[in-house]
C-alpha cells in the first residue's frame, strides 16, 4: 500500500514541477513583451517630442513609408528634420546597443511612421511605433496601419492577420498661433 502512495505522490509532484516549467516559460515571454513595449514607448515619445519641438517644420516629418527594420535609413542630415528622421530610423533598428556586430538595442522588427491626420493639414500628427510580438493576441485598430502585414508569419504560423503586430501611438497637436 505504501508503494502505491509513493507512486501517486511522485506523479503529483511531477505534474506540479511540469506546471512550474510551463509557467516559467510563459513568464519569460511576458517579460520580453513588456520590455519591448517599454522600448516602443521610449522610441515613440522620442519622435513625438522632436516633432513638437520643431512645430514650424512638423509637416516635413511625415513619412511616406515606415522607417526602421529592413529599411535603409535616410543619410541626408542637412536639416533638423532630416537628422531627426535619420536618428530615429537608426534607433528603431537598434543602434543604441551593439552585440557581436548586431544591433540589438530596440524592439524586434521595429518600424516607425508619422502621419498627418489633422482635419486641417498640419494640425495633428500620429506618431506610431510597430514591432513583432512573441505570441498572437489581437490585431491593432484598423486606423493604425504602420507595419500592417509586415509581421505575419508563413501559412502555418499563428501570427496571421497582424495578430503578432504590436503598436503604440500618440497624437502630436500643433496649435495655430496666428
Amino acid at each position: 500500500m505504501s508503494m502505491v502512495e509513493v507512486l501517486v505522490s511522485m506523479v503529483i509532484l511531477s505534474v506540479g514541477l511540469l506546471s512550474l516549467v510551463v509557467l516559467q516559460g510563459r513568464l519569460q515571454v511576458l517579460q520580453v513583451e513588456s520590455y519591448q513595449r517599454s522600448q516602443g514607448l521610449v522610441l515613440m515619445e522620442d519622435m513625438a517630442s522632436r516633432v513638437a519641438l520643431n512645430r514650424d517644420k512638423a509637416a516635413s516629418y511625415v513619412t511616406a513609408s515606415p522607417l526602421g527594420a529592413g529599411m535603409t535609413c535616410p543619410t541626408t542630415t542637412a536639416t533638423r528634420q532630416q537628422a531627426d528622421l535619420s536618428e530615429w530610423c537608426a534607433a528603431l533598428q537598434g543602434a543604441a546597443e551593439d552585440l557581436g556586430g548586431s544591433q540589438v538595442g530596440a524592439v524586434v522588427g521595429g518600424r516607425g511612421c508619422i502621419q498627418d491626420i489633422g482635419a486641417t493639414p498640419g494640425s495633428e500628427y500620429m506618431v506610431t511605433v510597430a514591432w513583432q510580438g512573441m505570441t498572437p493576441v489581437s490585431a491593432p485598430p484598423a486606423g493604425v496601419d504602420c507595419g500592417e502585414g509586415d509581421y505575419d508569419g508563413d501559412a502555418d504560423s499563428p501570427c496571421q492577420d497582424d495578430l503578432c503586430r504590436r503598436v503604440v501611438t500618440t497624437i502630436v497637436r500643433i496649435a495655430n498661433l496666428t
